[in-house]
């Protein structure tokens, strides 16, 4: 194929760098996000270019012990949490927006809604604040929304054809073809039999997926493999291997705008408040995709190396704690089974 290149277009009207933020026990440090945003620097410095919408989805109820998936947070936490809010806000104006002050954003309000249309409080309003050049939106839910929610509220704000959206504890440990990939799915906007609508990034579980049982034990799924796993050239001599994936993942991922909307989310009854996208629309995707039906999803799995290639890191974030204790809890454990042998204390 011929594509067009981007290079004749600004990488900040193409994509839009969407990233999802929640309670977490290393609030109020930034040191989740500013780890992401060193990844970008190293791996895709392009990213940093880009217009960028921060989701701050919040909690539910403050209660004694926090479950973080559950939004459940204690005192201390929903107290650390509007810092936390604070300085992300500052380091993101620091990176993207040109040193703007928070004080200086336009502010609005919207609504998420969801469910069935005829309870009244299905929805949760949210407020927005911007930069006067649109390139920095911050988006705080006053109630918690769930990464569906959060995510496709931020689609709706998107004015780019493409999206980047990163959750907050994925880093990038490997480089990215941005602008590769970003040509190939521009060309086969159209095309009906090898559409590249979604590119899913290799974390540790991904890798060979290709050969995995997620693949093989499924002749269909097996079949779509063979014929469509392939290197895609782009007119600038690039060449992007890509493997077709059957499912629609959470983790970081490049996707376009429009399909996102019109496939993952076309109406409120889409997704409830609270999910996550791959526990229920990613299971109905995969059951459509077992019986052949892959093109009206067309998701793809960047596929360096032969699928050998790990390019994301998990920091789980709703254990992690920063770098520093991360290092004294790993020592600590090492210290306690040292004391041990064959399952007794020496």
């Amino acid at each position: 194929m011929s594509p067009k290149t981007v290079s004749d277009q600004s990488i900040s009207d193409l994509l839009t760098v969407i990233i999802t933020t929640s309670p977490t026990p290393s609030a109020p440090s930034t040191e989740l996000i500013s780890t992401i945003l060193s990844s970008f620097r190293i791996h895709c410095g392009s990213l940093l270019c880009c217009r960028v919408i921060v989701v701050f989805d919040t909690y539910d109820h403050i209660t004694l012990h926090a479950r973080l998936k559950k939004g459940q947070v204690t005192a201390d936490g929903a107290r650390t949490f509007d810092l936390y809010k604070q300085n992300v806000k500052e380091l993101i104006l620091n990176e993207f927006g040109g040193n703007e002050s928070p004080q200086n954003l336009a502010c609005g309000q919207g609504e998420a809604e969801f469910g069935y249309s005829g309870v009244k409080t299905n929805f949760v309003p949210f407020s927005l604040s911007q930069t006067t050049n649109n390139r920095v939106t911050f988006i705080e839910p006053l109630k918690r929304l769930g990464f569906g929610l959060a995510v496709r509220s931020a689609l709706r704000l998107t004015e780019t054809p493409f999206v980047w959206v990163h959750q907050h504890d994925w880093p990038l440990v490997s480089d990215i073809p941005l602008d590769p990939l970003l040509d190939i799915m521009r060309v086969t906007e159209t095309d009906e039999t090898v559409p590249v609508k979604y590119v899913c990034l290799p974390s540790v579980r991904l890798l060979t997926y290709a050969d995995s049982a997620h693949v093989v034990r499924f002749p269909i799924l097996k079949e779509l493999t063979a014929s469509l796993r392939r290197d895609f050239l782009t007119e600038s001599g690039a060449s992007v291997p890509l493997t077709p994936m059957f499912f629609w993942h959470d983790k970081p991922h490049l996707a376009s705008t429009k399909h996102y909307l019109s496939r993952v989310f076309p109406t409120r009854l889409s997704i409830l408040r609270g999910a996550f996208i791959e526990d229920t629309i990613g299971q109905r995707a995969r059951n459509q995709m077992k019986e052949g039906d892959w093109a009206k999803w067309a998701t793809w799995l960047y596929y360096p190396d032969d699928g050998r290639r790990l390019c994301l890191r998990h920091l789980q974030g709703r254990t992690w704690q920063g770098a520093e204790k991360e290092i004294e809890k790993k020592a600590l454990w090492r210290e306690k089974n040292a004391n041990y042998t064959g399952g007794r204390p020496n």
